[in-house]
């Protein structure tokens, strides 16, 4: 009786086209040839190279790959997922980078953006050669964004930006800042560049998890712009939240990456430990723990895989990708949880992924919208009462 493959127990990557077979591929390579044998040394060390791996993962196309024109790619929802999927199987921080370029960054300027902005930044950031952030959450409102408390005000021909942003992927090496603020219209996106007056960064350190990616504060004291620094075509909270649903459809195919990951490790390790004279993957309980990995393993790729669909065919809703987000983290989370038993005290040592995999889901699961946000936006939407005040 020939075995399940345990990295694709239902073969759904069968029905991956060629193109999304490719990407699958070419990343894998990617990731296994420039990042698998460094990623643990980056974590201890609290690092990533974004200016080195940018323009390679420019190159192979990643950065914006699911937009159309200006340098960007134009694939399929699916082929964006499937990219997640083989980054993140590598570490979180390598999808949150490439998520936040091409989901936080580029997505507001092609879909709001002027003519003038998408032709200035959109092949810059597609290429790797300039590096982007989103400013929205602040030290005092994160899942509560229509609170925020960083205002622009009119002055003249001008803009006058003051404020704060906090948790921001990118921030200290960011070329250009989407930043979210508070105007006498409503709630408007304005492009910051670096080096403009007013407009500085420090870097969060002592983090112990996504210790791979660089955080930082967005510090604005009457930064000013011109008019034409606001994305034209934004207004109110329905921009920046439209750009989080793209992000968090990188992210509930990412982490299927980093559950696959610590379930294979476990796996092997299970068939290559011997404990009483035999793998300890020959005792029920051992065997009852990589069972119950394996279906999780496979509702979240299933999952992964039909919410893909439905956005190439431009029918997902951000209510589904909540479900999404909601099952597939938890489900990657309890994976590795699971995954560093099995591997004893072994487990915790950056010899083997799964704890380092198990501290960065800490941090996927709350941001970007915390398991409660995406547990009140699924019962609002089978219920129809909201219970967020």
């Amino acid at each position: 009786m020939p075995h399940l493959d345990p990295a694709d127990a239902l073969e759904l990557d069968s029905e991956l086209d060629e193109t999304e077979r490719l990407i699958r591929d070419t990343v894998a390579a990617f990731v296994r040839d420039r990042v698998s044998e460094n990623v643990a040394g980056w974590f201890e060390e609290g690092t990533f190279p974004t200016r080195e791996l940018a323009p390679e993962l420019g190159q192979l196309g990643l950065l914006g790959m699911h937009l159309e024109g200006y340098g960007c790619a134009g694939v399929s929802g699916t082929a964006y997922g499937v990219a997640c999927r083989e980054l993140e199987a590598a570490d979180s921080g390598l999808r949150s980078f490439v998520s936040v370029q091409g989901s936080l960054v580029m997505f507001p300027i092609h879909r709001y953006g002027s003519e003038e902005q998408k032709q200035e930044w959109l092949p810059r950031l597609a290429s790797g050669e300039a590096i982007g952030c989103f400013g929205l959450t602040e030290p005092d409102q994160g899942s509560d964004p229509a609170g925020m408390r960083t205002q622009a005000k009119r002055d003249g021909d001008d803009w006058i930006l003051n404020g704060t942003k906090m948790w921001i992927t990118n921030g200290s090496v960011a070329d250009i800042a989407v930043v979210w603020a508070r105007t006498e219209d409503g709630i408007r996106g304005f492009l910051v560049p670096k080096g403009t007056p007013g407009f500085t960064t420090s870097e969060i350190h002592r983090k112990l998890s996504l210790r791979a990616s660089v955080t930082a504060e967005l510090h604005l004291e009457d930064v000013r712009l011109p008019s034409s620094a606001m994305l034209p075509s934004a207004r109110g909270l329905r921009g920046p939240l439209s750009c989080l649903s793209e992000a968090r459809f990188g992210i509930l195919c990412g982490v299927v990456g980093a559950a696959r990951t610590c379930y294979l490790s476990a796996l092997e390790y299970s068939t290559t430990r011997e404990q009483f004279g035999r793998p300890i993957g020959g005792f029920q309980l051992t065997q009852e723990k990589l069972a119950r990995m394996q279906v999780d393993l496979v509702r979240s790729q299933l999952l992964a895989l039909r919410l893909s669909r439905l956005k190439d065919v431009g029918t997902l809703r951000p209510e589904q990708v909540s479900i999404g987000k909601l099952a597939n983290v938890r489900a990657a989370l309890d994976i590795a949880r699971s995954a560093r038993t099995v591997l004893g005290a072994n487990g915790i040592t950056t010899e083997y992924p799964v704890l380092r995999h198990a501290n960065n889901l800490e941090t996927v699961l709350t941001y970007e919208g915390t398991e409660e946000i995406h547990t009140l936006v699924v019962g609002e939407s089978v219920t129809g009462i909201p219970a967020y005040r």
